[in-house]
């Protein structure tokens, strides 16, 4: 009976410990140059909130205004209320100009009823389009439907970037990554969906752990992302936000 007490302590110890992971607050920075007119682009990212609450004091705590916040899919899910859906859209949209782009879980709220949500806030939805950034250079930010809906396309996400224009791919899945570099030119791509497998045992998880790296010649963020889906636990893939500062010299 001692040896059955002790391990179900050490197990609910161990549950508390990944419910504690789940909930931590991890704003990761990155840096990218790029070439062009002499300027600076600060991003923010976050991806797959599902029912997690937004931490007003981490909001708070981040220095300076952004140019664009990117959420990348899965912001809410069914279990979501819609009350924290506002809140949290409250926190971010104080940040900067905000952009949405669809998950594979959003449309659980109700598509048109998220919409008007997200329109509420001033929220811009991009949906197989780019949206030109009022910088000095030319500087979108493309995105495609959530490829569990036949109608993305990454055509039409490209249709206005021009040759030399400075792009940010957004895909809620980076599952399409690999096909975007196979026929476009993109200078970062973003994206979330895999929760670096929320649970990993050392190196080995579900899928991958998030990362910013270089993947065939692009810079390549993909995000553990904020929240959990299914069981409100993390172990080995802590949740992550991220600040991305991009200088652009004509060097």
């Amino acid at each position: 009976m001692i040896y059955i007490g002790l391990f179900v302590l050490v197990v609910i110890a161990f549950l508390l410990y990944m419910w504690k992971v789940a909930h931590e607050d991890n704003v990761l920075q990155h840096q990218l140059l790029l070439k062009g007119a002499p300027e600076k682009v600060r991003l923010f990212f976050i991806s797959d909130t599902h029912l997690r609450k937004i931490n007003r004091r981490m909001i708070e705590q981040l220095d300076g205004h952004f140019d664009a916040v990117i959420i990348g899919g899965d912001f809410a899910d069914g279990r979501t209320p819609i009350e924290r859906i506002h809140d949290n859209l409250k926190l971010l949209t104080s940040l900067g100009p905000t952009y949405f782009v669809w998950g594979n879980n959003d449309r659980e709220v109700g598509e048109e009823r998220l919409k008007g949500i997200l329109q509420e806030h001033g929220v811009q939805i991009i949906v197989n389009d780019a949206i030109l950034l009022p910088k000095k250079n030319r500087f979108w930010l493309s995105a495609i439907e959530d490829t569990t809906i036949k109608e993305y396309s990454f055509d039409k996400a490209f249709a206005k970037v021009g040759k030399n224009d400075l792009v940010v791919f957004i895909a809620h899945n980076p599952g399409v990554f690999a096909k975007v570099r196979a026929k476009f030119r993109a200078d970062l791509m973003m994206g979330g969906h895999l929760h670096g497998g929320q649970i990993r045992i050392g190196p080995y998880g579900m899928h991958p752990n998030g990362s910013y790296r270089e993947r065939e010649g692009v810079m390549t963020l993909v995000s553990n992302g904020y929240g959990t889906t299914l069981l409100p636990l993390r172990f080995g893939a802590k949740p992550q936000c991220h600040i991305i500062d991009i200088e652009i010299s004509g060097k």
